[in-house]
């Protein structure tokens, strides 16, 4: 017979962990939904990215390990005042949660 164990997490209203980092950018954010679009707007697609690429490098530090990402989606927004483009990566939540870490963490106590 096996026990069962629970994981502690420390996460945000919209179910985060406050330690994840956020996207430098203010056009840039981390949206809702069961594989969480982590968006990096600009109207220089090369700029938006390096911001991607940046922001990956610090989730994966953070993480400790590759974040979970199933794809990466281009989007164009040709709307007045909208950034132009719109790069998408799709992560597992319960990487942007911290669960790889607080799992680390249980083995350790």
């Amino acid at each position: 017979m096996t026990e069962e164990q629970t994981i502690q997490l420390e996460l945000d209203d919209s179910g985060l962990s406050p330690a994840l980092p956020v996207p430098s950018n203010p056009r840039d954010q981390v949206q809702d939904v069961p594989y969480r679009p982590v968006g990096f707007r600009d109207d220089d697609l090369p700029t938006a990215l390096e911001r991607c690429a940046t922001w990956l490098r610090q989730a994966q530090e953070w993480l400790g390990e590759p974040v979970d990402v199933l794809a990466v989606h281009l989007d164009y927004d040709d709307r007045k005042g909208s950034p132009y483009y719109d790069v998408k990566l799709l992560c597992n939540e319960e990487d942007l949660a911290g669960v790889p870490i607080a799992m680390r963490n249980q083995k350790e106590d």
